[in-house]
């Protein structure tokens, strides 16, 4: 076994790491994430840097990788805010004073949302991507050295799943030459959207088909683990995306605090995906400090030991670990905040090792980097060491059939199948069984990948 230990940049080196960083557009479905920016790369809800003068030449962060900046001291992030009901867009509008570029910001005409069916989310996209389109070539123009985009959506409802796959489809197509990330929310195991089956399958098939990386989060578990965290017995809204905001932020920490290695998305994600089928990711995060979430309870400090070895905890983990059978790793990257001892770091992957079961035709490595605390963002937690994991992992197929099986219990009794009709997809049924074989393929890919021979199959089907 062999692990990888990452030290954190020397000062010599920082000034030119500076002049490579890589930039991210964010296309949003709902509002999450720049709350947690702006705390931490102080900046105010009018897009004015509060950086004391005196302090910006000493600024550890880097700024540019998700906001603009217009040199007066104005920041604007790199974002695409598209919404069907007005609801949330006014809440962004009346909760910052023209933080984001209003050019950037989309609202239907109507209000009326996509009352939970894909196709009609689908379909509205597909009649405004000319505009779409328009408003991501024109924030691409303020880009210098443009890395990903990656869109943040929940796959249960219309909106986020059907306007997102129209999104994903056009995006692969029109900037095939840059990464295409998502965070994609799936619902927990009650819901009264009696469709969402359908949605779900639908916006797997273009998830699979057309993105380079997914991280995957199961509501059931945000408020499993809010209840847990905040030991409340109604976690909010608010609340739960603090969870999601802190996985967000820390997967992107060595992009924004710029080190010798992982400071391009690309680094990260080709750690993960050793294959392009295989790129479904799970997050796992402990402890959540009051840096990131509020209303958090007491309690003891953790080592890094304690950090890394809890981060293979089902109970940390951001999906559900259906399968009884031990999950295999296929990948494992760790981003660890704080300040530590690099012998304790050595300790603690010897004992993950030990705790986790990787394929056995990948190494059991275990990437570890070392993430910067903000020096803006300062609370009485901001000291304590936390982490992140990213694991490309089997267990992923138990949601994946999950989701499957329930798709199958409407589709065989053709349950609800009228509301599906769309302009943009004329055959239906047509749709519905491709994407349900797409996603069997994945789940067929992950069950393989657990074999030895995973590598050769190709080989042996091609007669080489």
């Amino acid at each position: 076994m062999s692990y990888v230990f990452l030290p954190s940049i020397s000062s010599l080196l920082f000034e030119s790491i500076l002049t490579t960083h890589s930039e991210i557009i964010t296309l949003q479905i709902g509002k999450q994430f720049w709350d947690q920016l702006c705390l931490e790369h102080s900046i105010s809800p009018d897009g004015t840097s509060t950086v004391p003068s005196t302090q910006w030449k000493t600024r550890n962060d880097e700024t540019s990788t998700f906001f603009n900046s217009n040199g007066d001291n104005k920041y604007t992030p790199r974002a695409i805010l598209i919404d069907l009901e007005p609801a949330v867009i006014s809440d962004i509008r009346t909760s910052t004073d023209h933080l984001f570029d209003d050019r950037n910001i989309h609202v239907s005409g109507t209000g009326l949302g996509a009352g939970n069916i894909w196709t009609k989310g689908y379909d509205y996209a597909d009649s405004e991507i000319e505009l779409f389109t328009d408003m991501i070539d024109r924030e691409m123009d303020s880009c210098e050295r443009l890395e990903a985009f990656q869109l943040i959506h929940s796959v249960g409802g219309g909106t986020g799943s059907g306007v997102g796959s129209r999104l994903l489809e056009v995006m692969s197509d029109r900037y095939a030459k840059k990464l295409l990330t998502t965070y994609s929310v799936f619902p927990g195991e009650t819901s009264d959207v009696v469709v969402q089956p359908y949605n779900i399958i639908l916006t797997l098939k273009r998830l699979i088909e057309n993105t380079d990386a997914n991280v995957v989060i199961e509501n059931s578990k945000l408020l499993s683990i809010a209840l847990d965290v905040l030991q409340t017995k109604s976690p909010t809204i608010t609340q739960t995306n603090q969870l999601i905001s802190a996985v967000m932020s820390t997967a992107t920490n060595t992009l924004r605090y710029p080190s010798y290695t992982y400071n391009s998305l690309t680094s990260i994600i080709s750690t993960l995906v050793p294959t392009p089928d295989l790129h479904f990711i799970t997050p796992s995060y402990t402890p959540y400090t009051s840096d990131f979430v509020s209303d958090t309870k007491h309690f003891k400090r953790p080592t890094a030991l304690d950090v890394v070895v809890s981060l293979l905890d089902k109970k940390n983990k951001m999906i559900e670990v259906r399968d009884k059978s031990p999950e295999k790793y296929i990948s494992i990257f760790n981003i660890i905040q704080g300040s530590y001892e690099q012998t304790d770091i050595n300790k603690a992957i010897l004992r993950a090792q030990q705790k986790a079961q990787f394929v056995s035709w990948t190494p059991s490595t275990i990437h570890v980097t070392n993430g910067k605390k903000s020096q803006h963002h300062i609370t009485a937690n901001s000291n304590y060491i936390s982490g992140l994991m990213l694991s490309n992992t089997t267990s992923i197929t138990g949601l994946l059939e999950k989701s499957c099986r329930e798709f199958d219990r409407l589709f065989k009794k053709a349950a609800f199948k009228n509301n599906y009709p769309g302009n943009a997809i004329k055959d239906e049924d047509a749709e519905f069984n491709d994407a349900r074989e797409i996603v069997q393929g994945v789940i067929n890919e992950y069950k393989a990948a657990e074999q030895l021979t995973y590598l050769d199959d190709d080989d042996e089907d091609m007669g080489l």
